[in-house]
């Protein structure tokens, strides 16, 4: 094994001390194969470079290893947490990758402001302005859905598994406690109570119909439901409801009792419901036909949230490895528990971890120890438990199942339309697996924010990380063939150059200088000609492009391909898997443009400038309306009423104001 490595390299091997660290294993063209932690890091990257692997997966990634990093850290736990942080950064080929998800969705209540217990609301306000005394957004608290870095002055209350958790939660809090979803652009400029009002979902604080204290009352109740402390506001509302019943208050004490029924309702709703157990995650694995599923679901409060499935990549080049390529010398770990515990390495390093693990598999006491340094409080871990947390379990477990189950179906159905396509192409990638497909697709209302799309298909699913779009400028509004140029120009002008410079060198090309296998774009012959005129003079393969020309009246399903080298149109058939595959990609980068392009229409609607482009907005009453409704997003919530109300705004200009920002 050591013949096919250099010198240099063995003896940077020979000189590795016999403490804890990382090493990091790279190929020729720069590519990270694997990254691994050891105790001794002179025995275990001796160990790979000494032994004979013969063909096995471990002797294929030795015998591309060109290069090695490694960093010595002072502990073993310190040693897994960074090895699973590079593997989250490095993304390496023989390492079990949990792909990092969207951020976790959470429900935040915004602070209120210093001095609001004092804010008075006026009886009337039938003007719509902001007078002084009358209640303003800042002064309540305000319930909303959020994704992002937290601020430290507002309360958060999560993380929950899916946006949908969220907004039922949101829900709760509205039937429950009656609080407010409103922005303070709106909150500010009520005159009289929504809808939420009249369906009793909030109490109107815009309006004056509760006071401060009244309301921060109600938001405490809300923070420690919440927080699980369900049964302790239960009784705090049946005590207020009979003192005010004592007083003869009975109007207060209808009140109180309505809202203690709903929320009485909710916990007879949540079917599970443990005031135990506040805050646990549920751990549950399921490896199948080469793939795995870890399904993760949550707990807190007491309630329980939802679950969400997580599927990692490289699973068996990973399991293989560890086969062969093991330390303790009492056999690798099963596969689920591998996966498991890669799962809770990586996700933990960006999530908060609660106090208790529930887990299908065990969870070694060295990783909960790393955890435990990581966050400064203790973490355990149960994987065979009783009661209400088997209950649990047993849930996710079936979870983890139907989405493995769910993944399988999808990625055979997958697989066969890639096959279908390579084939009707005429394509010979050097595996199905390799093949990439980039799609091209040009987005705009009437010439305006024109934006292009490119979308990306390899290993046989979209690539959402890699999509891209191009805001097209310099081109007269309208003309799609100018932007499909431009587009293509600036996507390969760069590569084009890089592969004829390897070329011209003899030296061999990375990865990322790579062209794809199928270049579509979405159009007819026109579109195709301009694609050819780009690839012509780039010096690129002509046979690469091909166009997607609706059929005849655009009806789907009647799609031909038409090709920029010379060949006739193929009409690949309604059912055929090639084609709905085509289908797919084509739809996806439509989709992607039209997003771009609205977002970026908005963008510019609701700029300050958009305001002064309105007829008979100058200046002056720009600043007028900006003053009033606290910028152009306020402006655009607001009503053709409240927009008429400012000083020098007719009815008729405020008519034209609210069309253009609509």
């Amino acid at each position: 094994m050591t013949d096919a490595h250099s010198q240099a390299l063995l003896n940077e091997v020979a000189a590795l001390p016999a403490l804890p660290g990382v090493y990091r294993y790279f190929d020729a063209q720069g590519a990270v194969l694997y990254v691994g932690k050891a105790i001794n890091l002179k025995k275990r990257v001796s160990s790979y470079f000494q032994k004979d692997h013969g063909g096995t997966r471990i002797g294929h990634m030795v015998g591309k290893i060109v290069r090695m990093e490694t960093t010595v850290v002072r502990s073993e736990a310190e040693a897994l947490l960074l090895e699973n942080n590079l593997i989250k950064t490095l993304n390496p080929k023989y390492n079990i990758l949990f792909r990092d998800d969207k951020s976790y969705p959470y429900l935040k209540m915004t602070a209120p402001a210093r001095g609001a217990d004092k804010v008075k609301a006026p009886a009337d306000r039938n003007d719509g302005a902001a007078t002084p005394g009358a209640p303003i957004g800042s002064d309540f608290s305000r319930v909303s859905y959020y994704r992002g870095a937290v601020e430290k002055r507002h309360q958060y209350f999560g993380p929950y598994p899916s946006a949908w958790s969220v907004k039922e939660a949101i829900l709760l809090m509205q039937k429950v406690f009656r609080l407010r979803t409103c922005e303070d652009a709106v909150f500010n400029n009520r005159t009289r109570p929504c809808l939420l009002y009249q369906i009793k979902r909030c109490s109107a604080p815009c309006v004056g119909h509760i006071s401060a204290q009244d309301y921060a009352q109600d938001v405490a109740r809300g923070q420690r439901f919440l927080r699980g402390d369900a049964q302790e506001v239960m009784r705090e509302l049946e005590g207020r409801m009979m003192a005010h019943a004592d007083r003869l208050e009975f109007e207060q004490a209808a009140e109180l009792r309505n809202q203690a029924a709903a929320l009485s309702n909710v916990l007879h709703q949540q079917s599970v419901d443990n005031v135990s157990d506040r805050d646990v995650d549920i751990l549950a694995v399921k490896v199948q036909g080469g793939r795995a599923c870890v399904n993760l679901a949550m707990v807190r409060g007491g309630r329980h949230l939802g679950d969400r499935p997580y599927f990692p990549v490289h699973v068996d080049e990973a399991v293989a490895l560890a086969r062969d390529d093991d330390e303790s010398g009492e056999g690798a770990e099963s596969i689920e528990v591998q996966v498991l515990e890669a799962f809770v390495a990586q996700h933990y390093i960006d999530v908060a971890v609660p106090p208790s693990l529930v887990t299908s598999e065990p969870v070694s006491k060295k990783l909960l120890r790393a955890l435990a340094e990581r966050t400064g409080t203790r973490v355990s871990a149960q994987h065979q438990p009783r009661e209400q947390r088997r209950v649990w379990l047993e849930m996710a477990q079936t979870n983890a199942g139907l989405q493995l189950a769910r993944l399988l179906a999808e990625e055979g159905s997958q697989q066969a339309r890639t096959r279908a396509l390579a084939d009707a192409l005429d394509l010979a990638p050097d595996s199905l697996e390799d093949l990439r497909i980039e799609c091209f697709d040009i987005s705009h209302t009437a010439g305006e924010s024109t934006q292009a799309s490119c979308v990306v298909f390899h290993h046989h699913k979209m690539q959402s990380a890699e999509y891209r779009r191009f805001n097209i400028e310099g081109i007269t509004p309208g003309d799609d063939y100018a932007a499909m140029r431009q587009v293509l120009e600036r996507r390969y002008g760069k590569l084009a150059q890089v592969l004829q410079a390897a070329q011209a060198s003899g030296e061999p090309t990375t990865v990322s200088g790579r062209l794809p296998d199928l270049v579509l774009v979405d159009g007819g012959r026109g579109q195709v000609s301009m694609a050819r005129e780009v690839f012509e003079q780039l010096g690129l393969n002509l046979s690469l492009i091909v166009g997607v020309e609706k059929g005849e009246g655009r009806k789907v399903g009647l799609e031909e391909l038409v090709f920029a080298d010379g060949r006739d149109k193929v009409y690949l058939g309604h059912d055929s898997a090639a084609l709905m595959l085509v289908a797919q990609i084509r739809d996806e980068a439509h989709r992607f443009a039209i997003t771009g392009m609205r977002a970026q229409r908005a963008k510019v609607r609701l700029s300050g400038g958009k305001l002064e482009e309105i007829a008979g907005i100058g200046p002056k009453r720009r600043a007028r309306l900006l003053q009033r409704f606290g910028g152009v997003r306020g402006v655009a919530l607001a009503s053709v009423e409240d927009i008429a109300s400012v000083e020098g705004i007719s009815r008729e200009l405020a008519e034209d104001i609210y069309c253009a920002l609509h």
